[in-house]
């Protein structure tokens, strides 16, 4: 029995070394210092806006989406906000949260992402048990897409519901923001200013409803794909044009091959880097 117990013993521990030895990602500062977990939810409770970049079929991104909303709630009153809910949803998001729609229900009416049973879900029910105001803050894909096909006019003889669901006309626009000329050299000549300027009407319609749930005193965090507020842009600098006395810090994920490093490329993308191992498996 000893000898059982003595062999069972030592198998554990040679698992939780190899565990130890092989972290699934390593947090970092925009220095690219790593840093422990609960220092960066100090910092990140003193601020007014948290946005999380994440990656959208990255399980670390979602998992650390959940906990740092828990961590935080234990500290700060909280609003939510997401991409991942066009405003024209508000409405059956609302129901939800009341209690007044199923699962089911809010399946039916809203225009859910494909991962949300696995990603967001969890997030919304979190807010729903915790009575968490949660905005649905981007504009309806519909209207990203005219903007794509024709640029900021095709907005302006929409009707005055739709505008309702959209950033206020006209949208302000910098062409020559990191983020825009990256997205120009990613898509190689492939792509059109039109894109870039459906990619702003995102960034600013997130911004303004951010703003519009935003309750001073309260803590709002928002998730977001990561290219919308690296290196706090995209977002970040919507709401900086409004209120550039907000305290807004930033999270990320970035993949790595080799995690115990920060690449120099990945530092300043924000204020707290989650680097994971890029053989991570992905949601989809």
């Amino acid at each position: 029995m000893k000898k059982i117990f003595s062999a069972t013993f030592c198998l554990c521990l040679l698992i939780t070394g190899r565990a130890q030895n092989k972290p699934a990602y390593v947090l970092y500062n925009a220095e690219g210092k790593k840093i422990a977990y609960s220092k960066m939810i100090r910092q990140l409770v003193k601020g007014d806006m948290v946005m999380i970049g994440e990656l959208h079929n990255n399980p670390i991104s979602h998992w650390m989406e959940l906990e740092i909303t828990k961590d935080c709630k234990e500290k700060r009153n909280l609003v939510l906000g997401a991409e991942m809910f066009e405003q024209d949803n508000q409405p059956a998001l609302d129901l939800y949260l009341q209690g007044k729609l199923s699962a089911k229900g809010l399946d039916s009416m809203a225009r859910l992402w494909k991962n949300y049973p696995t990603d967001y879900a969890p997030l919304v029910n979190f807010a729903k048990e915790n009575k968490i105001a949660f905005a649905a803050t981007n504009i309806p894909r519909r209207y990203a897409s005219l903007v794509s096909k024709g640029g900021f006019s095709a907005l302006d003889t929409l009707p005055a519901k739709a505008k309702s669901w959209i950033a206020p006309l006209p949208i302000a626009y910098d062409s020559t923001l990191p983020g825009y000329t990256k997205m120009v050299t990613m898509m190689a000549g492939h792509g059109t200013p039109n894109m870039i300027r459906a990619q702003a009407s995102k960034d600013a319609t997130m911004a303004y409803f951010i703003l519009k749930y935003f309750v001073p005193g309260s803590l709002f965090i928002h998730y977001n794909g990561s290219f919308h507020t690296e290196n706090h842009d995209g977002i970040v600098w919507y709401l900086k044009q409004q209120k550039p006395e907000l305290r807004i810090l930033t999270v990320t994920t970035v993949l790595q091959q080799d995690i115990k490093k920060l690449l120099e490329e990945n530092k300043g993308k924000a204020d707290f880097i989650i680097c994971v191992d890029e053989d991570m498996t992905n949601t989809y």
